[in-house]
């Protein structure tokens, strides 16, 4: 364990010298995922979905804050429903104006979380960023996860719909209007997916705040297990049918990054730990001081 200590001390050494480098590393990478991953999925207009297009937009975003490759990939999405019919692009741009609106302009720093639940989607692993969230963000970052949630299951909808959308004509533009709406908005999955997200952050979340020794390990098996409890009765009463070998395995992928977490946010020895007393002329302090 030792070991995994000098490991994690001389990484946040190596970090904290180059900083500035690293984090324009990582959001060059994210930006490049991002685009790369909106393209594969709803790649309709072809000159946008080129992989010339994701870098040159990417090196962009890299210099400029992570807010401006939110608002770029929302007008990547955009375009890409354009290409699709003007229903679609209207239902899409109402939706990520209502986002703007009413959230990310007043909460800029969770445009990462609406990045990342996409892509944890795309990669199989949605079930980490509750979790995460819930151990190391405010219950705030819940409406960045539903936002970054209903804009996955956009894509996946106009992915698989594409053609039936393309073929209705510009004549039935109220009807593709509608039907998105419906589709994306009426889908049983997808609320239970964002019930299940909220759960099992307050889950972790609670838990990670008390006193007991291993809080955040708790939190994060706890929180695990309660996702695939809410997900399974879902599946039960609405009729939602979910991979049972993909909940498992995402759920297991999610405890491991959060256990990671815990190693780089909130490593401590509880084997030294110490309860204290003392007290001054008005109160007795009971203090429970682990290293």
């Amino acid at each position: 364990m030792d070991s995994i200590y000098v490991l994690r001390g001389r990484l946040q050494e190596i970090y904290g010298r180059n900083s500035k480098i690293f984090d324009k590393a990582l959001q060059f990478i994210l930006a490049v995922v991002t685009f790369s991953v909106i393209n594969h999925n709803v790649g309709f207009m072809k000159a946008a979905a080129s992989p010339v297009a994701s870098l040159a937009l990417a090196v962009i975003c890299t210099f400029l804050p992570l807010m401006v490759t939110v608002v770029m990939a929302t007008v990547l999405i955009l375009a890409h429903m354009f290409a699709v019919s003007l229903g679609t692009l209207a239902v899409t741009a109402i939706v990520f104006l209502i986002m703007y609106i009413f959230y990310l302009r007043l909460t800029p720093k969770m445009a990462l979380i609406v990045l990342l639940t996409p892509l944890a989607f795309v990669l199989k692993i949605p079930y980490v960023i509750p979790i995460a969230c819930g151990l190391v963000a405010a219950p705030v970052s819940l409406v960045a996860i539903a936002c970054g949630t209903i804009v996955f299951y956009m894509m996946e909808y106009v992915k698989k719909s594409a053609a039936a959308i393309e073929g209705a004509g510009a004549k039935g533009m109220l009807t593709q209007v509608a039907n998105y709406a419906k589709q994306v908005f009426q889908n049983k999955e997808m609320w239970v997916i964002i019930v299940a997200f909220i759960i099992c952050f307050f889950v972790v979340y609670t838990l990670r705040r008390q006193s007991m020794d291993h809080a955040w390990k708790i939190a994060i098996i706890a929180g695990a297990i309660a996702s695939i409890i809410v997900i399974a009765v879902g599946d039960i009463a609405l009729g939602v049918h979910t991979s049972y070998g993909a909940l498992i395995g995402g759920s297991i992928a999610a405890v491991g990054i959060g256990l990671v977490l815990e190693l780089f946010f909130f490593t401590v020895d509880y084997a030294r730990s110490e309860n204290l007393q003392f007290e001054d002329d008005e109160y007795y302090y009971y203090v429970k001081a682990i290293p």
